[in-house]
């Protein structure tokens, strides 16, 4: 058991960091998670353990490691020293917390994405897997299946499902610079979760907190080539497949938590991150890497309906 040394008294999971056999160390706020182990590049290969509240990621990879990537454009790879300096005390002293997000994707290969309410501090009106912080005490499987409860009412216990870490995201909100200075810093470990159910069995059983939930849709193999092909920072026209529906079968979810079958045109699932002013409503860039992997999964004659 490796030795290293944290806070006295843990209040949350956060990201410690080891290279080259070194004793782990805890991640300051505003150090690159993803540039720890690859300098200016944007991916790495990690191997990750949660043990004790400590979120390791290190370089030895005995399992092939996960990969860890983060956005060409994230904030914490331009932060200049002086930049970092007048971050507001609380801001530093928070550290890199970690998050989980579920990809539940059904026995007809459909998976779950929630759009957050807009009323959210962070990252509203984004479409994402269900997920949220890594509590105190908890596995990675455990903190993404409490999740899923809390934020779609879907109950699915260890063993109606297979689980798989997908890879690692370096997330930093706002997503830019542009957009002003650093306030959270993330890593999110993105777990597909696969259900014996099919997409409608789950729908069934949905019932979204309209706290965080505003609508739900089920991204089969078509959307999520779509959506990945949208790259954020590239400023190259997507356009929509011709076998593509122009429109994409949503559930809303009323403040209320009253359920309503409604439609988004498709162009907004291809929507990119904007370099200033107000954000739109899109698929976050984090979830774009994740639908990638889930795709990668599926293979070249995975089906598509």
């Amino acid at each position: 058991m490796m030795a290293y040394s944290t806070m006295e008294k843990v209040r949350k999971v956060l990201v410690h960091l080891s290279k080259e056999n070194a004793a782990p160390q805890c991640a300051r706020f505003v150090q690159s998670i993803t540039g720890h182990f690859v300098g200016h590049e944007d991916e790495a290969h990690v191997s990750c353990s949660l043990d004790n509240n400590i979120f390791i990621l290190c370089d030895r990879l005995c399992d092939g490691g996960v990969p860890l990537k983060r956005a060409s454009f994230c904030p914490i790879k331009y932060l200049s020293d002086s930049e970092a300096v007048s971050l507001p005390p609380d801001t530093l002293s928070r550290g890199v917390e970690v998050a989980v997000a579920v990809l539940l994707q059904s026995s007809n290969q459909r998976l779950l994405l929630t759009r957050r309410t807009s009323n959210l501090r962070i990252f509203p009106n984004i479409w994402v897997p269900p997920g949220g912080h890594v509590e105190l005490d908890e596995k990675l499987l455990d903190a993404g299946l409490r999740e899923l409860r809390e934020e779609t009412g879907l109950k699915l216990s260890p063993d109606e499902i297979s689980s798989q870490l997908l890879g690692l995201w370096e997330s930093v909100y706002p997503p830019m610079l542009s957009r002003g200075p650093p306030q959270r810093h993330h890593v999110v470990a993105y777990m597909l979760l696969k259900s014996t159910q099919s997409h409608l069995q789950l729908q069934a059983c949905l019932r979204p907190q309209p706290a965080e939930v505003s609508a739900c849709v089920w991204v089969d193999a078509d959307l999520g080539k779509f959506v990945v092909s949208a790259v954020d920072g590239e400023k190259d026209p997507v356009r929509i497949p011709a076998d593509l529906p122009q429109t994409i079968s949503v559930t809303g979810v009323s403040p209320r938590g009253e359920l309503s079958e409604t439609s988004l045109p498709a162009a907004l699932f291809c929507n990119r991150a904007p370099d200033h002013g107000e954000d739109l409503e899109r698929v976050s860039t984090g979830t774009k890497f994740a639908l990638e992997l889930w795709l990668k999964t599926l293979g070249p004659h995975a089906e598509m309906g």
